[in-house]
């Protein structure tokens, strides 16, 4: 009779089990659909020609009659292929220059021994509550007064800093044991050599995330190079859209507008699809102690 009881508690825990995985994955499936739902219409209406769209009263989720003219005309109404160099080269520049700027605050917090240190880092982390609007405005006026609006130094110095990439960076770098420090002194290794040759290789995962979020982060820029470019030779990808609204096709052709905005995310997407382990893993291993 025990056995017997035993047994049916045994299947009754192993059917509650399956309904909560059941419903875990329902729940799963449904906010998936929610999130890839507005991709799926993206690239629906992009191979929609611009009178099959218009036609729909009651919108179709599929398409009989795909097309691809609307990409043709996404880079032939404004020169897009020149938005995209101008992105790809204030990208590579500006997180180059923030890599050089934010490795060594970094460590300078995490190893090196100053007078003051953690008041200035708690300073540095105040900053993070600042709006970003005000950020924008100090910086517009900056860079207006040293002339340097239409240029690519402008679109590049305001962005070539972050607390939070040296907050994340030091936290993994406070990981490393100090044992491996004093034992590059006594070997005669300087700060930046112990930098270069052990803190960087151990902490590989976090910076290749910080360079995965800081070109996620220029390339979705609108806002700053929205304020201080006017001229088109300097547009970036994000610009183009707005510019492509206004001076290409018009307001009114949805389906060649959804066909650049899916130009100009497909590298995004990418990325992401091939990194997103590594931004896992670095976001975790910054944000561990011990």
């Amino acid at each position: 009779m025990e056995e017997r009881d035993f047994e049916k508690i045994e299947r009754s825990a192993a059917a509650r089990r399956r309904l909560k995985s059941a419903v875990t994955y329902l729940l799963l499936a449904l906010w998936a659909l929610m999130v890839l739902f507005p991709f799926y219409w993206m690239i629906l209406s992009s191979v929609k020609s611009y009178s099959a769209y218009n036609s729909e009263y009651i919108p179709a989720f599929i398409t009989l009659s795909p097309t691809l003219q609307n990409y043709f005309d996404a880079f032939t109404a404004v020169p897009l292929g020149r938005y995209f160099l101008n992105t790809a080269l204030f990208t590579l520049l500006t997180t180059g220059i923030m890599l050089v700027v934010v490795i060594p605050a970094a460590y300078a917090f995490a190893r090196l021994e100053f007078k003051g240190k953690n008041a200035v880092f708690a300073l540095f982390l105040s900053l993070m509550m600042i709006p970003n609007e005000l950020v924008i405005i100090t910086n517009f006026v900056t860079i207006t007064d040293l002339g340097l609006r239409n240029s690519f130094p402008g679109l590049i110095l305001p962005s070539v800093m972050s607390v939070f990439y040296i907050y994340l960076l030091k936290e993994n770098f406070e990981q490393v044991p100090d044992e491996l420090y004093k034992a590059a002194k006594v070997d005669g290794t300087s700060d930046f050599g112990y930098l270069v040759k052990v803190m960087l290789p151990i902490c590989r995962p976090t910076v290749v995330t910080i360079i995965i979020l800081k070109v996620i982060e220029c390339w979705n820029s609108y806002v700053w190079p929205r304020l201080i470019t006017d001229d088109s030779a300097y547009f970036l990808v994000s610009n183009g859209i707005q510019e492509i609204r206004e001076n290409g096709f018009g307001r009114e052709n949805i389906p060649a507008m959804m066909a650049a905005v899916v130009v100009i995310s497909v590298p995004l997407i990418i990325l992401f699809l091939v990194f997103h382990r590594k931004i896992m893993e670095g976001v975790s291993r910054g944000g561990t102690k011990g």
